[in-house]
């Protein structure tokens, strides 16, 4: 059987240098069916950014999630993905209803950013930013890795219909690098094709691509589609409208309705509720303590 919907650890045992392999069937098909996605380019985008943010979130030791966001005001406004400590993803798109471009930059359009988020189950979130100024999503991430963590870090990422794909390889922290080791890894890396990362399971292609080193594989991770939207999380977002808006809106329309963008779970909120939402806000914030 085929290994799918799991992230898989490899080492080159004599080099420092990690790896990841991911390949996405179910857990894809389910996070995007709540999605519009205008056409197979937009798709294929989507699948890129979901199998990345699984590969960079499987590189830090953390409670939490990690949310990948690439924002801009072009035929596509706004492709994000989320993973959690637990592989949890779920994913979101946002475009015109046409969109004719087929390269991320031009997707985007001009002054475009990615986003990568790291939100920890305590403390505070760490945040980092970098510009969309090359074509595909692989370019922009080896770019921000440059900037960011100075570590040689390369992504392959392919999606289609069936499957969101990535292969990641990178520099170990604190190591004294060969760099005619990285090299050579990297252009080994640099062979893979789309149809082998949707058809090669990862023992097949690490052999494929690095039969000559010493690797070392780790145990499958299960990936798996989860909203973790909650009727709690939805009042908060409400309360962030405000008590006019909130009432003007009870008055036009009798009540509040959220629909969640990831999962698409509808919430009512009647009269009542939003009144218990706005008292127990109160009450909240009289008893946090003062800051000056």
């Amino acid at each position: 059987m085929k290994q799918q919907d799991c992230l898989r650890r490899f080492l080159f045992e004599d080099h420092g240098v990690r790896g990841e392999w991911v390949r996405l069937q179910h857990s894809w098909q389910q996070a995007k069916q709540h999605q519009v996605l205008v056409n197979e380019a937009v798709e294929s985008q989507l699948g890129q950014v979901l199998a990345a943010t699984v590969l960079l979130s499987a590189t830090i030791k953390f409670k939490g999630a990690m949310i990948m966001q690439v924002q801009g005001s072009g035929e596509v406004t706004a492709l994000v993905a989320q993973a959690t400590n637990e592989r949890k993803v779920r994913v979101l798109a946002r475009s015109k209803p046409t969109v004719t471009a087929s390269s991320l930059r031009q997707m985007m359009g001009e002054d475009s950013r990615l986003v990568l988020t790291v939100e920890f189950s305590k403390g505070e979130p760490y945040q980092g930013i970098v510009g969309v100024a090359e074509e595909s999503l692989a370019g922009v991430l080896k770019t921000y890795f440059k900037q960011s963590e100075q570590l040689n870090t390369r992504l392959w990422l392919f999606a289609n219909a069936n499957y969101a794909v990535g292969l990641f390889i990178q520099e170990l922290p604190g190591e004294k690098q060969d760099k005619e080791d990285w090299r050579r890894i990297e252009m080994l890396a640099d062979t893979v094709t789309a149809e082998e990362m949707f058809t090669l399971d990862c023992e097949e292609l690490l052999h494929r691509l690095f039969h000559e080193e010493k690797v070392r594989l780790y145990d499958p991770e299960e990936v798996e589609f989860q909203c973790n939207c909650s009727r709690q999380k939805i009042g908060g977002t409400l309360l962030a409208l405000g008590k006019s808006e909130l009432e003007a809106i009870l008055q036009e329309h009798g009540q509040v309705e959220v629909d969640c963008q990831f999962c698409g779970a509808h919430y009512h909120f009647d009269q009542v509720d939003v009144e218990n939402l706005l008292v127990n806000s109160a009450v909240n914030d009289n008893d946090s303590p003062t800051r000056h």
